[in-house]
């Protein structure tokens, strides 16, 4: 539409829509490129004073390279866009990248898991930088590196859905290597990214840079093992230091070099140079917490990201119950779990290990399972949603108390949307999205809970 290119997530869909749960895509989805002004309107309406967006690639740079043009509807959309929210009264507060890459990259030499990826992002973080940079005065380079890695490479569940043929349904990949290898490349292309940043525009444009990762937070199965102690320390290695370490420290977390051993990608001394401290702040989703129990598994047979942390993750103890004891109260998600101390123990956890980054959560949120044969009053009524972001919300306050340096929160999401694999199947929203009615908005209850909330 208007020029934009395809993405490896336009692509996905309709090659696999087996792996999305309800065979759906993301071509119209909330329509926010034609309702966007209107959209504004319940921002402002519910007294936000930010709002967290992602930049397109294949919108900006249909074929993902310079060489290949520049498309100027899209630039004209981010424009507007930006020029109405500060208009306002809202800050953007900007994602380069959000797993949507062109898929004239993936074509070309397999997107991220090639070297060539890191020219390519510098050059169009670079353009990002120069069209909106003097208004953006918050970016992101990465959202959730590792979920793009992880559900990309490694269980294949997300595009570009590569994995070895013991993970999942997928026709190739290699669940060993991979997920390291495009790990690494986003890290390279991350770094890249903020030393343009800092060197070319950020005394003129007077804006920060940093990264959003994510991560649960973990407890040991049993509390008396020592061994689950280490598994649920080296969990928070193998999901947040894998990124949060070579951006602080400039290497990986040592746990991941000796389990992973040759099939970790290593960085040159100028690579390790540039990636330390790449950060001027760092951005924290959390939605849940697992138990993490020690695993030892064979070394070499099967190996994948998944058994490589020899670590198993639950969500439930099996005391007297056959089911088990959920770790918190259940959602919509099979996931999720209301866990509310686990932000309280992660910002804490991200200021002792990596040098105390002012934070923003830039994501954190519940979802309800869609279900058609319900009214539409069932989801506006969204009570668990306010129970959630409000434990959450409390826990962070006790945080900010403990010094804690929480800049922000973001709420996910603002709308019902659509969730990657898991289709229009379930609702994260503040927003109520009528996916069969012309996509007409309701605010939910959370809505004005959260207007409430942020008057106060």
């Amino acid at each position: 539409m208007d020029g934009k290119g395809q993405s490896n997530w336009d692509n996905f869909t309709r090659e696999h829509p087996e792996k999305i749960w309800d065979r759906s895509n993301g071509d119209v989805a909330d329509d926010f490129y034609h309702r966007y002004a209107d959209d504004i309107k319940l921002m402002k309406k519910m007294g936000l004073d930010s709002f967290r967006f992602s930049i397109s690639w294949s919108r900006i740079l249909p074929k993902g390279k310079l060489s290949g043009g520049v498309n100027p509807l899209g630039v004209k959309f981010y424009n507007r866009l930006i020029d109405d929210l500060l208009a306002n009264g809202i800050k953007p507060f900007v994602t380069l990248f959000h797993w949507d890459l062109p898929q004239a990259l993936d074509d070309q030499y397999s997107g991220f898991l090639s070297s060539n990826i890191v020219d390519d992002f510098r050059d169009y973080a670079d353009l990002c930088f120069k069209l909106f940079g003097d208004r953006v005065k918050k970016w992101c380079t990465l959202n959730e590196p590792y979920s793009y890695s992880v559900n990309g490479y490694n269980g294949g569940s997300f595009a570009p859905g590569h994995c070895s043929r013991y993970m999942g349904n997928c026709t190739v990949g290699n669940s060993a290597t991979e997920p390291y290898i495009a790990a690494h490349n986003l890290l390279l292309s991350h770094a890249v990214a903020v030393r343009l940043y800092k060197s070319k525009y950020q005394s003129a444009q007077k804006g920060e840079i940093g990264i959003t990762l994510v991560t649960h937070w973990f407890v040991p199965k049993s509390p008396k093992s020592a061994a689950d102690w280490e598994a649920a320390e080296r969990a928070l290695d193998f999901f947040f230091g894998w990124y949060a370490h070579p951006i602080t420290y400039g290497d990986y977390p040592t746990s991941m070099k000796r389990l992973v051993g040759k099939r970790l990608p290593r960085f040159t001394e100028e690579q390790s140079h540039m990636l330390r401290g790449s950060l001027d702040f760092m951005g924290v989703n959390y939605y849940t917490t697992n138990y993490a129990a020690h695993n030892p598994v064979l070394q070499g047979v099967n190996a994948s990201y998944s058994s490589d942390s020899q670590i198993i993750f639950t969500t439930h103890l099996h005391v007297d119950s056959k089911a088990g004891v959920p770790i918190g109260t259940p959602t919509g998600l099979n996931w999720l779990f209301i866990y509310p101390k686990g932000i309280y123990w992660l910002v804490k956890y991200v200021k002792e290990k990596y040098k105390n980054p002012p934070i923003y959560i830039t994501e954190n949120g519940l979802a309800d399972a869609t279900n058609d044969t319900l009214p539409r009053s069932v989801f506006i009524k969204d009570g668990m949603r306010i129970k959630y972001l409000h434990l959450h919300l409390q826990n962070l306050l006790l945080a900010i108390k403990e010094g804690v340096n929480v800049k922000g929160y973001y709420a996910w999401s603002l709308f019902d949307d659509f969730e990657w694999d898991a289709g229009y199947q379930v609702r994260f929203g503040m927003i109520y999205i009528d996916f069969k009615n012309n996509l007409k908005r309701y605010l939910k209850y959370s809505a004005y809970w959260y207007k409430m909330f942020l008057l106060h």
